[in-house]
């Protein structure tokens, strides 16, 4: 069962929430070391905040898929699939990646506005996927895994908001379940702030709190994420999602 508090802490303010929390966690937190896996960090949050602990006992471990594409194919993907229905971006997708034959800045570059549209794509969405592709090879966005890897996670969405079609939240994914950086913050997903408002017993938070909110589960905000979608998912019975899965 999630954590939803009393009567009385139902009714706190977000400041009230924020300081008991803080009180109670941010040192410990602070604590922590930072280079452990999300199940570790999972563990660590549930045995120093009562809530993350209901959480973990009702939605079971973090469950990532472990990255399967290169980091320029998982952008790719994530530009196609925008405002999109499951199926119908598989299939534009599926003959985007059977054209290019490797899914690669150059190759990408190399197809034709006929041979893009007959993929499917709108004209919007192939001047992103352009945009991305030249972007990272005259170095505006770096994805080479080694060079990627030493980039904070700031500096890594910095460089994909340049891109033409990624902003924070496409960014944010990617941090989350590219790069499996594990202390990502998202606060204008609505599924993490609906989810953080019913464990935590408290109106659905807005960006800006939510922000403060996660402040004590630093560094290890990903997790806390994952277990909000989930917390939506279990407790007010939202769709599954890939996220998830």
């Amino acid at each position: 069962m999630f954590c939803q508090g009393s009567d009385a802490t139902a009714s706190l303010s977000f400041t009230q929430v924020r300081s008991q929390t803080l009180t109670a966690s941010v040192a410990r937190v602070q604590l922590m070391p930072p280079m452990v896996s999300h199940a570790a960090a999972a563990g660590i949050l549930a045995q120093r905040d009562q809530v993350m602990a209901s959480l973990v006992e009702a939605a079971g471990p973090i469950k990532l898929r472990p990255p399967l594409e290169s980091h320029f194919a998982a952008l790719v993907r994530s530009i196609v699939y925008q405002q999109l229905a499951g199926a119908a971006a598989a299939a534009i997708h599926g003959r985007l990646v059977s054209a290019l034959g490797a899914v690669e800045p150059a190759a990408l570059l190399a197809l034709s506005d006929e041979q893009m549209r007959a993929a499917g794509l709108s004209a919007n969405k192939t001047s992103s996927l352009r945009d991305l592709a030249a972007k990272v090879l005259d170095g505006t966005v770096i994805l080479e895994p080694r060079r990627v890897a030493r980039e904070p996670d700031d500096e890594v969405v910095a460089r994909l908001s340049t891109v033409r079609g990624i902003g924070e939240w496409t960014a944010q994914m990617f941090l989350m379940f590219q790069l499996r950086r594990i202390d990502v913050w998202p606060t204008g997903d609505l599924g993490v702030r609906r989810g953080f408002g019913l464990a935590w017993g408290i109106p659905m938070p807005a960006p800006k709190q939510l922000a403060a909110l996660g402040d004590p589960y630093r560094p290890y905000r990903s997790v806390v994420a994952w277990y909000c979608w989930r917390a939506a998912e279990i407790h007010a019975g939202a769709a599954s999602s890939p996220v998830t899965k």
